[in-house]
């Protein structure tokens, strides 16, 4: 079927949005009807079904002021063709339990080293079918910009297919990597070749560091590696060291006292060890503010410390967690102030808020010694106050609305660092006023 896809993309620029739609329609029934239940087929009907959906979506995009570009459907089509979805980035072990712990080591170092190769092939496949569209249909397209979108659609590609789902891979890693795409197609920003793959290769070992570490699994791997790509890219290394810090000190202390924590039932899962939900909840904010920094660098200095604020908030909430559950004495409930159980939602200690204030310093500190502020006074204040407050928001948001089940814990962490990149901004503004 590999041949068949690659027909698909050689004809495309040739055939048009309106005939490759025909074309895949009558791919996507004739599969669909042929009755035949093998697997295999079944994954191409899926991927089929994909393409005719974007085609679609481009096609009736095309009259708005921001169409699906054409290339970028090619794209996401190739990012998905490429590889079994099955076992590139799965962390499944399909193998007996007698096997001995050495085997499965080594089975595990294989399967990064593979997917890594297997990273770097998607990328060249969406590269050179994105590259194939704009040279023959003579598009005013950068290709430094299509390599820069074919980085992040393979890398999304990549995240999609290891996050576990009851959705079928063959349509949420072409389609998620297609809309990624066609997000960041519409800023028009790019950077040379060269710096795309030093982020993309330095970002994507960090995560495999933390991988070893039994820090973050899989999909927190290729998360980091996404948010890394696109924060170094869009606002700077020293960016994303910031962040990054706050993965190490989170990781870390996540491992304080573990076996206290496990045994009064109120520590991380899964051993501590993060996924992509852990890593966007407390991100999402982060990138946002980077993006918005390479985008809008008229309104540099808020964002910068807004930045700050949010980074300090996620940092300091996870410490507020991790150290002050180990406190001697019983937490209290921030809307109460009555004594609660340690790790309660809402529940808070003197210990917990010392952390929080001093992983918020920490991240102030960081962000003047890395030159991301240059006011050391403004720096360690504004994050500290935004972290700290952020954390409090964020124990507040527990007391409430996730006790009663409208929001997760993710949905606080994500609500929680906006809140404190808010305050901060907030903070510099009026400093500026007076």
């Amino acid at each position: 079927m590999h041949i068949l896809y690659l027909l698909l993309i050689l004809i495309s620029p040739f055939a048009g949005v309106n005939l490759l739609f025909l074309l895949s329609i009558i791919l996507f029934l004739g599969l669909r009807f042929s009755g035949n239940s093998l697997p295999h087929y079944r994954d191409v009907i899926s991927l089929s079904f994909s393409l005719c959906l974007m085609l679609f979506v481009s096609l009736v995009s095309g009259s708005f002021s921001y169409p699906y570009p054409f290339y970028i459907v090619l794209a996401a089509f190739a990012v998905a063709a490429v590889g079994n979805h099955k076992s590139s980035f799965s962390e499944t072990d399909s193998e007996d339990d007698a096997q001995s712990r050495r085997s499965r080591i080594k089975k595990k170092s294989f399967s990064i080293l593979w997917s890594s190769v297997f990273l770097g092939t998607r990328i060249l496949a969406a590269f050179l079918a994105a590259g194939w569209i704009v040279y023959w249909q003579k598009l005013s397209v950068s290709y430094n910009l299509v390599f820069f979108i074919a980085v992040i659609g393979a890398v999304t590609g990549s995240l999609f297919e290891s996050i576990p789902s009851k959705i079928d891979k063959n349509i949420s890693v072409p389609l998620g990597a297609g809309m990624t795409m066609w997000i960041f197609e519409g800023f028009r920003y790019w950077v040379p070749p060269e710096k795309m793959l030093i982020a993309l290769i330095f970002s994507f070992f960090l995560g495999l560091l933390a991988y070893k570490a039994k820090i973050a699994d899989v999909s927190a791997l290729l998360s980091a590696a996404l948010l890394g790509v696109l924060i170094i890219v869009f606002s700077g290394l020293s960016w994303f060291l910031l962040l990054l810090t706050f993965f190490i000190l989170g990781g870390g202390f996540t491992k304080y006292k573990y076996a206290y924590k496990e045994s009064i039932g109120i520590a991380q899962a899964k051993d501590g060890v993060r996924s992509y939900e852990n890593v966007f909840s407390n991100s999402t904010a982060a990138l946002v503010l980077a993006v918005a920094y390479g985008v809008f660098p008229e309104h540099s200095l808020p964002i910068i410390y807004a930045y700050l604020g949010t980074v300090a908030t996620a940092t300091g909430d996870t410490l507020a967690s991790e150290i002050g559950t180990t406190a001697k004495g019983r937490p209290r409930m921030i809307t109460t102030l009555k004594l609660s159980e340690p790790g309660a939602d809402g529940a808070v200690s003197s210990l917990g808020e010392l952390a929080a204030i001093f992983g918020s310093a920490v991240i102030g500190l960081l962000a003047y010694m890395l030159g991301v502020s240059d006011n050391l006074f403004l720096s360690v204040l504004i994050t500290t106050a935004g972290g700290f407050l952020g954390t409090n928001i964020d124990s507040l948001l527990g007391a409430t609305l996730q006790k009663r089940g409208i929001l997760s814990n993710s949905g606080v962490n994500f609500m929680a660092t906006f809140a404190g990149a808010g305050v901060s901004a907030v903070i510099y503004l009026l400093i500026t006023l007076i």
